[in-house]
């Protein structure tokens, strides 16, 4: 049985780690190479970083920060934002990367997918999607893709984007439900569903965590590889330790390492 992977997310804004509700209301919770050692010890399997403006304020990602927290952790990370073709993603993969995160730019250009692929591997090319429930009769799935932090609806169906990505090399898809996001409501299981039923590559959930049981709910209703964490365990409120302890109290597989003291 493979195992489940929990992945804190650390969305940066200004060198800053942010957090906010669907998108908005953002506040300041600290230095992200100092929370990115901490998630490292605390026992998380991966880690991810988001430049939540660098896409729409049309600037490159901080390959500075990138360079401080591959030196600062010993478990894979991946980045995303401000990454505009293939010389950028090389650079962040020099930088200590082992992936990269397209989402805004894949959509206006899916080709750079497959030039992503090709140059590093699909195992490198994650594809972050922002899917909202929609009503456009565009999108049968019931989920309409958005772009730059959910300012933009594209009229593209969540589902078949996914499966365009997956065929053009996307090695993995992140689901960031734009409705659950900041909720801690728990997980939007129905488009993480549809779109791992869909897919022949990893899936990972985001978006709506707010207890340790929601991992193992949306694990098993789902299929998903992997969820992304954020403001439960930002806050303090909970622990990765926490998060996988619900997942074997559950019966899910899961990584237990030991964590550095």
């Amino acid at each position: 049985m493979l195992t489940k992977r929990v992945i804190p997310c650390l969305d940066v804004r200004k060198g800053r780690v942010t957090k906010g509700v669907k998108f908005q209301n953002n506040v300041d919770l600290g230095d992200p190479v100092e929370m990115a050692l901490a998630y490292s010890d605390g026992g998380a399997d991966e880690l991810v970083f988001y430049d939540i403006t660098a896409s729409a304020e049309h600037r490159p990602i901080d390959i500075g920060m990138v360079e401080a927290v591959a030196k600062a952790i010993r478990i894979p990370f991946a980045v995303g934002g401000g990454i505009s073709c293939v010389a950028d993603m090389e650079r962040v993969i020099l930088a200590g990367a082992e992936k990269v995160s397209v989402n805004s730019l894949a959509v206006r250009n899916p080709g750079i997918i497959a030039e992503g692929a090709k140059a590093f591997g699909a195992q490198c090319i994650v594809l972050g999607m922002d899917p909202v429930k929609s009503g456009n009769p565009a999108c049968p799935s019931g989920y309409e893709i958005t772009t730059r932090g959910f300012r933009d609806f594209t009229g593209m169906d969540a589902v078949e984007w996914a499966k365009m990505a997956a065929d053009l090399g996307a090695g993995e898809i992140v689901v960031n439900s734009v409705d659950a996001d900041g909720t801690r409501a728990g997980f939007e299981k129905q488009i993480t569903r549809m779109i791992a039923e869909a897919v022949g590559v990893p899936v990972v959930a985001s978006g709506g965590a707010g207890k340790p049981e929601h991992f193992p709910e949306v694990f098993k209703e789902t299929n998903c590889d992997a969820a992304i964490v954020a403001g439960m365990i930002h806050s303090g409120e909970y622990s990765i330790s926490q998060i996988k302890e619900a997942m074997l109290a559950a019966g899910v597989s899961v990584r237990i390492r030991r964590t550095r003291t």
